[in-house]
């Protein structure tokens, strides 16, 4: 290679990698502005006089409704072409919502804008992830991915921290609110400079002449053998809610560490996105099985471990968020071209999301049945999932 290419491969690495910070800091504080308000959410709806069902029922709506419209999100963003017009509308609703709670006063009110929230990210996580897939390409599809999940965690550390500390002060559901405003306001002038900055993300990877779009107008289907896997790994990956609701009602934790406990489970995802990023960037499909299996374990440790096991379950548990937000994600930006990944992730963001929801009704309802049979039925899905993504790899490497 010549000294201009090299000092033109070298710059668009730094730029690559630029983009990804850029973007990480950008999820960020959009997390500090959002897990934020998601952490006392539930209790500030309670004051504003809602009931349990109503919680419930809120919760639901908005969480269907902001991974549903995730598929016209993905198609809009790869149709149009405009792919920062469409970031803008996403983080818009879904920061500009978190603090307008603060002038709820009603339920109903703030029942409309959690519901805008949830839509609002919806709207802009495939766009966005289209456009980290581009970079990746050039920085490398694990690290990118996993640097940005881990940015996108310290940030979900942050927010309930600066909350409960706004709260244990003040006791002033407004002001804690209130407060998120400064978080949004940054990420949106992030978001500013990113677009400034990167008016064509797609021009930092390279497109081969087999993407172009008259060569392959659909998913291929090795896609859909890959989320086929990623369905059976979501639907058996254990909600945290239900792991503190058996730690709440058993006793086994008392209640102020359950909160300490996600956030151990947050730093670990972040470590974890980190390492198997860079891990999958040198070992590639080596890695997958090894990693399915060892998340697969978490469950039955949680739930019928004795404490050692519990910890050493809740250390899994983050390792398998950090799995599927940097390696899935990353695994996603290979088997597409790049002018239809807004499209696949799209599709895989809406059907992680049905999974996830079919998965958890099923594992709730088995553990009022049988803990044991739920801890187990999880492991079992989890290792279905390794069998599909098995078999996805045995058919790709044959193809």
């Amino acid at each position: 290679m010549s000294k201009a290419k090299r000092l033109t491969s070298t710059a668009s690495g730094r730029a690559a990698i630029q983009f990804v910070i850029l973007i990480g800091v950008l999820s960020l504080f959009a997390d500090i502005t959002y897990e934020g308000a998601r952490s006392i959410v539930g209790s500030y709806l309670a004051v504003l006089g809602a009931t349990g069902t109503i919680v419930g029922l809120i919760a639901g709506i908005g969480e269907f409704a902001g991974y549903g419209i995730r598929l016209f999100s993905g198609i809009l963003g790869d149709r149009s072409g405009r792919p920062w017009r469409i970031l803008w509308v996403g983080y818009g609703v879904n920061l500009l919502a978190v603090p307008m709670l603060a002038f709820a006063g009603r339920w109903e009110i703030a029942a409309v804008l959690l519901v805008l929230e949830r839509i609002g990210k919806g709207i802009r996580t495939p766009v966005r992830d289209a456009m980290l897939s581009h970079a990746a390409e050039i920085a490398g599809r694990g690290r990118a991915f996993g640097l940005h999940e881990a940015l996108d965690q310290i940030g979900a550390v942050l927010g309930p921290v600066i909350v409960a500390l706004v709260l244990w002060h003040t006791h002033v559901y407004p002001l804690a609110f209130g407060v998120l405003a400064l978080p949004a306001l940054l990420a949106l002038s992030v978001l500013g400079a990113a677009h400034m900055v990167y008016p064509d993300p797609s021009r930092l990877g390279a497109v081969s002449a087999a993407e172009k779009p008259e060569t392959s107008p659909g998913l291929p289907r090795g896609f859909w053998l890959y989320m086929a896997g990623v369905a059976l790994f979501a639907a058996g990956f254990v909600d945290f809610t239900l792991i503190a609701f058996h730690l709440e009602r058993t006793g086994l934790v008392a209640r102020s560490w359950i909160a300490i406990a996600y956030a151990i489970a947050m730093g670990t995802d972040a470590l974890a996105a980190l390492a198997l990023g860079w891990a999958w960037d040198r070992a590639g499909s080596h890695l997958l099985g090894g990693t399915v299996l060892f998340t697969a374990m978490a469950a039955p440790l949680i739930f019928l471990g004795g404490p050692a096991g519990r910890m050493i379950g809740l250390l899994m548990w983050g390792t398998g968020m950090g799995f599927q937000e940097s390696i899935m994600r990353a695994i996603l930006a290979a088997q597409v071209p790049s002018h239809r990944r807004g499209t696949a992730y799209g599709v895989f963001h809406t059907l992680y999301g049905l999974a996830w929801m079919l998965g958890s009704v099923l594992l709730g309802k088995l553990y009022d049945r049988s803990i044991a049979m739920m801890a187990w039925s999880s492991a079992g899905l989890q290792i279905g999932a390794l069998l599909m993504l098995t078999y996805w790899q045995r058919i790709g490497e044959a193809s």
